[in-house]
């Protein structure tokens, strides 16, 4: 069994792993890109950069230190994350044991741009099967996704309802599905009155009683949130020591929010993290 799987591979996460394998620990990184961090061209306020890098390079550059340090890095999508004492992170390729599961994945969270999104969020769209699925028992469900995170999502599902329809908004199905409906198009609106009770898309409009955002990959506060974690918002509560309310389970970088989303920020709290991984294992017995 791995003692720390960080999941993330940004500042937050390979700091954190660095200090956690100084420390003598077991650690393994999964990630699955570059995140927010790709997105970015010139970073000029970075210590130690005399001239600009991009965020892609500065991703690399820590990748390639973890793994001077002899970190497994694994390019996997984590799927799930469930615990009972300890963790089993459950990617596309495989699935993992752990004692500690550190999330630092960012802070994104998969949006909508169509009429009604924005509107209905609360009101009949959800981005928790496990939280909310059991709600709809019989109902007639809506998913939108294409990948392996929305056949995650649909298999929580199908306990409940065999009126499942599956939104791909124009995306190819990455894999084949059967024993639900499949609508390819566009979606052009979300519709409803007080709470969600169609999906309007270009060749058709299909009724529902709620809808389950499952695109791309899922957050560290979808995870969070799976195992019961408290969310505030979209930020991950944590205590001073980084450490969720769920025993074991921490979250460093821009995930827990603060206000201030700055790589120096993401990199301290993930050494942070790291020192209070570290004194919660030796305190801990296992």
């Amino acid at each position: 069994m791995i003692d720390v799987i960080v999941v993330g591979g940004g500042p937050a996460g390979v700091s954190a792993a660095i200090y956690l394998k100084r420390f003598k620990l077991d650690v393994t990184i999964i990630m699955k890109d570059y995140g927010t961090l790709g997105t970015t061209d010139h970073i000029e306020n970075y210590y130690g950069f005399p001239e600009p890098i991009s965020g892609k390079e500065l991703f690399n550059n820590g990748i390639k230190q973890a793994k001077r340090f002899e970190i497994p890095v694994l390019t996997e999508e984590v799927l799930s994350i469930d615990y009972f004492d300890t963790f089993t992170v459950k990617t596309n390729k495989g699935s993992y044991e752990s004692k500690i599961v550190l999330l630092a994945t960012g802070a994104s969270r998969a949006t909508l741009r169509v009429k009604g999104f924005s509107e209905y969020t609360g009101k009949g769209i959800s981005f928790c099967a496990v939280c909310d699925g059991f709600l709809y028992r019989g109902k007639k469900i809506g998913v939108i996704g294409n990948g392996d995170f929305m056949l995650e999502e649909l298999e929580v599902l199908e306990n409940f309802s065999q009126d499942i329809t599956v939104f791909t908004n124009n995306m190819p199905l990455e894999k084949p599905l059967e024993h639900v409906k499949v609508v390819d198009n566009k979606i052009i609106e979300i519709k409803g009155n007080d709470v969600v009770s169609s999906v309007l898309t270009e060749n058709s409009e299909t009724p529902i009683d709620v809808l389950f955002m499952a695109m791309g990959t899922p957050s560290a506060a979808d995870f969070a949130l799976r195992m019961g974690a408290f969310i505030n918002k979209n930020d991950i509560v944590v205590d001073e020591q980084f450490m969720t309310n769920i025993p074991g389970l921490f979250a460093a970088g821009d995930c827990i929010g603060g206000g201030w989303l700055q790589i120096v920020k993401a990199a301290d709290d993930g050494s942070r993290a790291a020192f209070a991984i570290n004194k919660y294992l030796r305190k801990k017995p296992m």
